[in-house]
């Protein structure tokens, strides 16, 4: 199996990437940070601070979480649920970085995002799994951009949805999921050594692509697996 491993911080474009990289390849794509906005957005409807393990963990049993395809599109299913759109809401971003810090849910997680990789071509993108959902994989890369390109892109991207949001509070936002991603105890955001680190700041998301399938192509040989 080709189990491609994408890390960054939020707003590098990983899931984007991850998308075209996986259509270019004809393999499966797991956006793997939907499934944690997925249970935030449960924990907040719910009325349920995300923050608040004790009172996360026993709603983690009951929350169905399911990744579905249809004609190459991902959809995300809480309790049978099409949440898709929803959990794409602003409010969900930090809710999802603030329930990822409790074992319990990445750990529950992470073995769903492992038996998919187990039996699939796969790229996977978030921000633990080089070093920890697919660490033996010798497809590992960080893909990351500058603080101000960041925010331009999320803006550009929740603007083009209809919702009314300010480019000052996304910048302070993602700056302030950057922190608590790199300095949460368990599986904390990482560029591992042996990551192949990327700056998409200046490229479109074809040029990126590109860069990605030319390591691939590299490491493919490298370890005697064409791709």
């Amino acid at each position: 199996m080709i189990n491609i491993a994408i890390d960054g911080p939020s707003g590098a474009g990983k899931s984007t990437v991850a998308k075209a990289l996986a259509k270019s390849m004809d393999i499966l794509y797991l956006d793997t940070g939907a499934m944690y906005r997925a249970v935030a957005l449960k924990a907040l409807r719910l009325g349920i601070d995300p923050c608040q393990r004790e009172k996360v963990l026993p709603i983690l049993n009951d929350t169905d979480v399911e990744v579905k395809y249809g004609q190459g599109v991902q959809h995300i299913f809480v309790d049978g649920e099409d949440v898709s759109q929803a959990i794409r809401e602003h409010r969900v971003s930090k809710a999802a970085s603030d329930i990822s810090k409790i074992q319990e849910v990445r750990d529950h997680l992470v073995d769903m995002q492992r038996a998919i990789a187990k039996n699939n071509d796969v790229v996977l993108d978030g921000r633990d799994i080089t070093s920890y959902v697919l660490k033996d994989t010798p497809y590992k890369f960080y893909l990351s951009a500058s603080v101000d390109v960041r925010a331009k892109r999320r803006f550009d991207e929740l603007t083009a949805k209809g919702q009314a949001v300010e480019y000052d509070k996304i910048k302070s936002d993602i700056i302030d999921r950057d922190d608590n991603d790199m300095k949460r105890t368990y599986c904390p955001l990482m560029r591992t050594a042996d990551s192949i680190f990327i700056d998409s700041s200046d490229m479109t998301v074809d040029e990126v692509v590109k860069v990605f399938l030319k390591h691939i192509e590299e490491i493919g040989k490298s370890v005697g697996k064409g791709v």
